[in-house]
């Protein structure tokens, strides 16, 4: 479940391996947004969602997921994305972070009424 404000990090951190999905919105994140900077920035939303949502600094991006988000093109990405972020424990020694996020694409045929779903392994 969501972390409660007044909780603060470190209970999350205590069950640190969660994977949730989400539904990001592309299309509010990128209005007004140049064309040619689209898609790039599209990533960098996705990205920016993953470290709130999970806290991390350190995000990867799957390549599923960049060629999504790039399938039509630099200007018309898709308005919504399905994403499942996986927090995983950094097995790297000199690590800056214990965890990172991994973000997947998973693929729907609609948006409708799916919600955030906790994804247990």
């Amino acid at each position: 479940a969501m972390v409660k404000k007044g909780e603060g990090k470190k209970a999350a951190r205590v069950n640190d391996i969660i994977t949730r999905e989400y539904t990001i919105n592309m299309h509010k994140r990128l209005l007004g947004q140049n064309f040619k900077k689209r898609a790039p920035r599209a990533i960098r939303e996705v990205k920016m969602f993953a470290t709130k949502a999970m806290g991390t600094s350190d995000v990867r991006v799957d390549q599923k997921l960049n060629k999504y988000l790039w399938s039509k093109g630099i200007k018309n990405v898709p308005y919504r994305v399905r994403v499942r972020i996986a927090r995983k424990r950094n097995d790297d020694e000199d690590a800056k972070e214990k965890l990172y996020a991994l973000c997947t694409l998973v693929e729907v045929d609609t948006f409708k009424g799916v919600g955030t779903t906790i994804v247990q392994d």
